[in-house]
């Protein structure tokens, strides 16, 4: 999918700006095992009522529930369709999907506030209750009813119990997916009722020729660097090459890297940078956190200690960023109070 010029009336909060939706992308990279796994419940005529498709941000989850969403547009729960369940975006299931017009298909994300024209914050009850309206229908073409639901993260917790209703008695012919960055994080209840689907950050391979298309400007160089800030996520790499992202990723590695002895004022500044910048925060909160979540993962290889020390403080910072997303805080303050953290964990030797 090459750049490209999103409306200003167009706003989805599981789209990464100036690039095709999930929707409209027709690849999946990377992914075999997923994809593989999702084919065979789906061709034999048995999928769970509910698939949990779970991984880091940007490798590929959305774009493999509208790929199952797609086939069973267009072929049902049958093998009349390909193994890799692909269907041609010339294909009427297709087109009805990236025009957000098809019957049988309902996507759930963050709305948008009417009063601010900004994305909410959170996946409210109010668009969860479509759900039962929605598998209450008849059947869209093939016989079936799709929901997907970006992410569940978003979700608050009536939302949240609201989904877990639902779950408890699936209706017939209907395929609920959920995307989840962070499971962990859901209701207990609502993964139990979850077959899961669990994608991997992409390999250096992968990356780079996904780069290469998507970039087609870009250096060997430059498609390196953006490899290893993204840790194996397109949708990061592509993130970071359009606007202040690269900057922001970058920032949020110096302050783990001086978190022994964070420089006050540079934080500050920081926290200003980010009040001009739209999203700025959360975007920076998002790099912070992957970048510890990176180091976690580096230690739990080769043996490192102090993990649950390290993983507590993730969750922290997480908690933190969430918050102050919710409730509109003022930026210096979260960064400073997250440099706060690192260094109570850095001056310990652990970091």
């Amino acid at each position: 999918m090459a750049k490209r010029n999103v409306p200003a009336e167009s706003i989805d909060s599981d789209r990464i700006d100036g690039f095709s939706h999930p929707r409209e992308t027709f690849t999946l990279e990377g992914q075999d095992v997923a994809l593989s796994r999702a084919a065979r419940a789906l061709r034999t005529g048995r999928p769970p009522s509910a698939w949990l498709i779970s991984g880091p941000p940007g490798v590929g989850k959305a774009t493999l529930a509208y790929r199952i969403a797609r086939y069973l547009m267009a072929h049902g729960a049958t093998t009349e369709g390909p193994e890799d369940l692909s269907v041609p975006f010339t294909a009427a299931a297709a087109r009805q999907i990236m025009a957000q017009s098809h019957p049988g298909l309902l996507a759930l994300r963050r709305a948008v506030n009417p009063r601010t024209g900004k994305l909410m914050t959170v996946l409210s009850v109010d668009e969860i209750r479509r759900l039962a309206d929605f598998f209450g229908m008849t059947s869209g073409a093939g016989g079936w009813r799709v929901a997907i639901v970006d992410t569940a993260d978003d979700m608050n917790e009536n939302a949240a119990n609201a989904l877990l209703k639902l779950l408890e008695e699936p209706p017939a012919n209907a395929l609920l997916l959920l995307v989840s960055n962070m499971p962990g994080r859901l209701l207990p209840t609502i993964r139990s009722r979850c077959q899961r689907l669990l994608l991997r950050p992409l390999d250096d391979a992968v990356m780079d020729r996904l780069l290469r298309h998507h970039l087609p400007g870009s250096t060997g160089g430059e498609r390196a660097a953006l490899a290893r800030l993204a840790a194996g996520s397109i949708g990061a790499g592509l993130t970071l090459a359009s606007g202040d992202g690269a900057a922001l990723a970058q920032e949020a590695d110096h302050l783990i890297e001086q978190a022994s002895a964070p420089d006050v004022i540079a934080l500050l500044a920081l926290g200003e940078k980010l009040m001009r910048i739209p999203e700025g925060l959360e975007q920076f909160g998002g790099f912070l956190g992957e970048a510890l979540a990176a180091r976690i993962r580096g230690r739990a290889e080769f043996g490192g200690v102090h993990l649950r020390r390290w993983v507590q403080l993730l969750a922290r910072i997480e908690r933190n960023f969430t918050r102050a997303r919710a409730l509109n805080l003022e930026p210096r303050q979260i960064v400073l109070t997250a440099a706060r953290d690192l260094a109570s964990v850095a001056r310990r030797g652990m970091l």
